[in-house]
């Protein structure tokens, strides 16, 4: 989304993020080695896994460090527009 940003936390940054592209990856591990015993296609899930719907990118403030989704920072930023 190009849209500008605002740190909700430090309430000063507008320039300086990093963007976290995040990749989910399903997989089946042993409950007791934590060895993956399995992947899976997001097209192939078994009935049991859910598929995930979180967002595909999170932002990091690069002033404070703060990491939430992207609508935190956009959100911030139309509440607090500059002049």
């Amino acid at each position: 989304m190009v849209a500008p940003y605002l740190c909700p936390n430090c309430k000063t940054n507008r320039s300086r993020f990093n963007l976290i592209e995040q990749n989910a990856k399903p997989v089946k591990m042993d409950p007791r080695t934590g060895d993956l015993l399995e992947e899976y296609s997001n097209e192939m899930l078994n009935p049991f896994h859910v598929p995930y719907k979180g967002p595909a990118i999170k932002v990091q403030c690069g002033v404070c460090g703060l990491i939430e989704d992207e609508r935190s920072f956009i959100k911030r930023a139309e509440s607090n527009k500059l002049q």
